[in-house]
């Protein structure tokens, strides 16, 4: 009976414990979750397990590697915010899956990505033809971003925190000098400071880093 009593309080401790520890985390959806929230998530629901099933063992042995994976999370959500590379290579970058209603065999291939997968997402996006698909970005969330003939095109970042993404400008058939050449009608040399530069509706719009 004692280490009943044990238990129910060590779960309602660490139930408060962890609603804290999340909410300091940070606001992001489930499906939003980077593959370092995912992983911190999880080892903290092993240890708050381990806790409660073990009353003998001392709650701090519990605390403490959740209090060290929040610091974990934390630090990493600082380097992300301020590191484009460490951002790609931790949540990776958005892949193209259609384009101009083609799909993209190889990148399908690339990211293990099928057919069923896909025509399910297009259906849950309200697409009836791939034909009318301008874009199809699969996220790092694995969620589907659909853009039709018919609506908006995506915005596309061609500067990210000061520098440049190839690959974005790949995706409109554009260059680094063409680039270049845009931000020098807007009389902007040094790229450093641009906090982003994106491609939206055939425009180059830029925003400045705040000093």
């Amino acid at each position: 009976m004692h280490e009943l009593w044990i238990i129910g309080i060590r779960t309602i401790f660490l139930y408060i414990f962890l609603l804290i520890t999340l909410r300091l985390m940070g606001k992001r959806e489930v499906g939003e979750m980077g593959v370092i929230d995912i992983v911190v998530f999880i080892i903290m629901a092993e240890v708050a397990a381990m806790i409660v099933e073990s009353p003998k063992k001392p709650i701090i042995e519990g605390v403490l590697p959740i209090l060290l994976l929040l610091a974990i999370q934390y630090i990493s959500s600082l380097i992300s915010l301020k590191n484009k590379k460490f951002r790609d290579l931790v949540d990776g970058d958005p892949s193209l899956i259609i384009k101009n209603g083609q799909i993209q065999e190889l990148e399908m291939r690339k990211q293990r990505y099928n057919l069923d997968d896909l025509f399910q997402q297009l259906r849950e996006n309200q697409v009836g033809s791939i034909h009318n698909v301008t874009f199809a970005y699969l996220e790092p969330s694995g969620n589907l971003s659909v853009f039709t003939k018919d609506g908006d095109l995506p915005i596309v970042g061609l500067i990210l925190d000061g520098e440049i993404q190839p690959e974005h400008l790949k995706l409109i058939d554009k260059t680094e000098e063409w680039l270049m050449e845009k931000l020098k009608d807007e009389k902007i040399t040094d790229i450093s400071n641009i906090f982003y530069c994106s491609y939206e509706q055939g425009q180059v719009k830029v925003q400045m880093k705040e000093s």
